[in-house]
């Protein structure tokens, strides 16, 4: 993924709302089956970190980016945002 593609994403979700939180939790099967959904359904997710999840933004982001299959775009503050292309319609229009 390139600078200004990466750009383009953080400037879409500046304008998103939260809508998933990693919690005491942490990253376990069931948020993981979530956000796998969400992902293909929307493509760039806003996901915010509470501190008793034990993990920094950036560290959930690596562990989410890994297991699936993702790109984190921007880790900032409690916030973290991550993206994926839908596999069945593709939304977001990434330029090259």
């Amino acid at each position: 993924m390139t600078g200004k593609q990466r750009a383009y994403l953080r400037s879409m979700a500046n304008t998103m709302e939260v809508i998933f939180q990693i919690g005491k939790n942490g990253i376990d099967e069931a948020i993981l089956k979530q956000l796998d959904d969400a992902l293909e359904a929307r493509e760039l997710i806003k996901i915010n970190v509470l501190e008793s999840s034990g993990m920094t933004p950036r560290e959930a982001s690596d562990v989410l980016c890994e297991k699936l299959n993702c790109e984190g775009i921007q880790a900032i503050g409690k916030k973290l945002v991550i993206y994926r292309q839908s596999r069945k319609k593709p939304k977001i229009k990434l330029i090259n």
